[in-house]
């Protein structure tokens, strides 16, 4: 019997879980096809376990290699690999960061049914990289130390004097969400062309901050052992982890929520494209999407049969962001931050 191998970047050791190996959907590109896909992901286990059960179980023919780390650190390490690549696919990460990978030249385009099952305005310049998910990025606090009434309703909220050390952060350089989340909070304050408000109201941030987390179950736990009550971050992952019985309570803030996309991209001259091709048609299959919308409170990008019913009561307000602005400068932006507002508050 096949096995996957899951790696935590947590521990980074490999730790191989019995099992099947997965193979590709009825509707991937090029009918069924064998072999091995090695997939680098930032998606958190309380999804990915259950995509790859879904997989191996339509698709037993082709091994799946699962690792697991930061958004930033798959960027990172795909652009580190480049000579040789050891991935197929690389499966999580915001526009930012696979524009940047597009740019480098670590990407190439799947086939074109499979690029097909994305809208156009979801995908990558020369299609390099499709959107799988928009992701909107909120507050969320411990329901057994906030009440609704006392927990914050938008982001000003949360540089306020009796929220001070009660704020717990994911490390933002590590991670592609924050990095997006610390982007458009410099351009709801400032400009591209004058950043200092921005980083004058992260500074503020950063004084109510008990700490940074070094990942994102590091930053569950220590909410959930009530170490401090808040935190910033995405609204599935909160939403996973409240179905899973941790007392989270997402706040969408009133003046709107930053909405990412979040996206999937096949590795330039890796190991098995037939492979990458078929996982890529499996994630992006409609049966998959559906599935992720109802148990995963996933918002798709490609068209649902049926809107789920905690997206329609949520009350989304998204905020306006410009990306592309928004890209071009993160890189300097975390920089600063890193270098003179990081623990300075």
């Amino acid at each position: 019997m096949r096995r996957r191998t899951f790696v935590s970047a947590a521990i980074a050791t490999a730790v191989i879980l019995g099992s099947s190996a997965c193979g590709l959907d009825s509707g991937s590109a090029g009918g069924s096809t064998s072999g091995t896909v090695t997939v680098y992901t930032s998606r958190p286990k309380a999804i990915t376990e259950g995509i790859v059960k879904k997989f191996e179980a339509e698709h037993p023919e082709v091994k799946l290699n699962l690792l697991t780390l930061g958004a930033q650190e798959v960027a990172d390490r795909v652009r580190a690999e480049a000579g040789k690549p050891q991935a197929d696919i690389w499966w999580g990460g915001t526009s930012q960061q696979f524009d940047q990978g597009v740019t480098a030249g670590l990407l190439e385009p799947f086939k074109q049914d499979v690029v097909d099952r994305v809208p156009e305005k979801y995908r990558g310049k020369n299609n390099l990289w499709l959107a799988e998910q928009r992701l909107a990025e909120v507050i969320a606090y411990n329901n057994t130390m906030l009440t609704p009434e006392s927990a914050p309703k938008d982001w000003d909220d949360l540089v306020k004097d009796e929220y001070k050390d009660k704020i717990l952060i994911r490390d933002v350089a590590a991670s592609g969400t924050m990095r997006s989340i610390f982007g458009s909070m410099i351009l709801k304050y400032g400009t591209v062309s004058d950043p200092a408000p921005g980083y004058a109201w992260l500074k503020k941030l950063d004084a109510n901050t008990k700490d940074y987390t070094a990942n994102p179950t590091d930053l569950y736990l220590r909410i959930q052992r009530q170490e401090a009550p808040l935190t910033v971050w995405n609204l599935q992952d909160i939403m996973n982890q409240q179905k899973a019985g941790v007392p989270f309570t997402p706040v969408v803030p009133a003046s709107g929520a930053p909405v990412l996309l979040d996206g999937i991209g096949k590795v330039k001259n890796g190991p098995d494209k037939d492979a990458a091709d078929t996982f890529a048609a499996f994630l992006l299959s409609d049966s998959t999407q559906q599935y992720l919308a109802e148990n995963n409170f996933q918002i798709p990008t490609v068209k649902l049969a049926k809107e789920p019913e905690w997206l329609a009561n949520v009350g989304l307000k998204e905020m306006n962001v410009d990306w592309k602005a928004e890209s071009s400068k993160e890189a300097e932006w975390i920089n600063y931050w890193v270098q003179n507002i990081k623990n300075h508050g």
